[in-house]
């Protein structure tokens, strides 16, 4: 059994959800006579919408409610940039990096499923009590979702 696999024992819930990784915008305000409305960044609400509509149906009978790990892997597109040209097209250049270091940033990635998965996979994400994150390059873009009951 290699690291890899040692790793993702234990877990009670593990989602792989296909395609580019989104990321939380920032929340918008509006002025509603004399009161301040705070609501989600409509593309934000979207991809929470579709993220859910993706694992809806690995959601347990019955939100979690009780201590969670969350462990989340964001696996990013790479740019072409990272390949080479020509008869190299296919191969990756020895020089491209492993770790995604820009844009999106990787609080605002978790904080979107974290908050999409409350109500439906757990009663409230205060719930959350541990877990890792991770941002790389992958040839499949991806985000990987492992819970854990504590």
């Amino acid at each position: 059994m290699n690291q890899e696999e040692v790793l993702m024992q234990g877990y009670d819930l593990e989602i792989t959800v296909l395609g580019d990784p989104k990321a939380q915008g920032r929340p918008r305000a509006a002025k509603r006579g004399k009161f301040i409305q705070v609501y989600d960044d409509p593309n934000s609400r979207k991809a929470k919408d579709n993220l859910l509509a993706v694992i809806q149906s690995k959601a347990p009978a019955k939100p979690f409610d009780c201590p969670l790990q969350v462990d989340l892997g964001f696996y990013m597109p790479r740019p072409k940039g990272h390949y080479g040209t020509g008869k190299n097209a296919n191969r990756l250049k020895p020089t491209a990096p492993l770790l995604h270091t820009s844009k999106p940033d990787i609080d605002n990635l978790r904080k979107l499923v974290m908050d999409a998965m409350t109500g439906v996979f757990w009663r409230d994400d205060a719930l959350v009590c541990k877990g890792t994150t991770v941002k790389e390059y992958s040839d499949r873009p991806r985000t990987e979702i492992r819970v854990k009951k504590l």
